[in-house]
């Protein structure tokens, strides 16, 4: 999702399905933020399977600082709006990995 600047809304850019972490990244501007819900298949130790629904804040560090407040300011209300309890950021997009997302969701056993 990005943020319309002329409506002053959060829209939906594009939907995939489908879509490893790994493959995510790519499909994320290097030098603009985004919000992205998304469902993973989180398979845990234990032989359970979940799918959690994690809200990823990509703010790239080349972003202009206008739009970096624009979406901080904004990344709030869409969470509580929308109910998410897993939040995470990231400030490079090469970041976004299953490694990663494996190892943030961990925390929430």
């Amino acid at each position: 999702m990005k943020i319309d600047k002329d409506r002053q809304m959060v829209i939906l850019e594009e939907e995939h399905e489908d879509i490893s972490p790994d493959d995510l990244k790519d499909e994320l501007p290097e030098r603009q933020p985004r919000f992205v819900v998304y469902s993973y298949k989180y398979q845990h130790d234990d032989g359970r399977v979940s799918y959690p629904l994690c809200f990823i804040f990509s703010s790239p560090a080349g972003c202009k600082m206008e739009q970096q407040m624009m979406y901080a300011g904004s990344k709030h209300r869409l969470v509580k709006a929308a109910d998410l309890t897993k939040v995470f950021e990231i400030r490079n997009t090469e970041d976004l990995t299953e490694e990663w997302l494996r190892e943030k969701l961990g925390f929430f056993g």
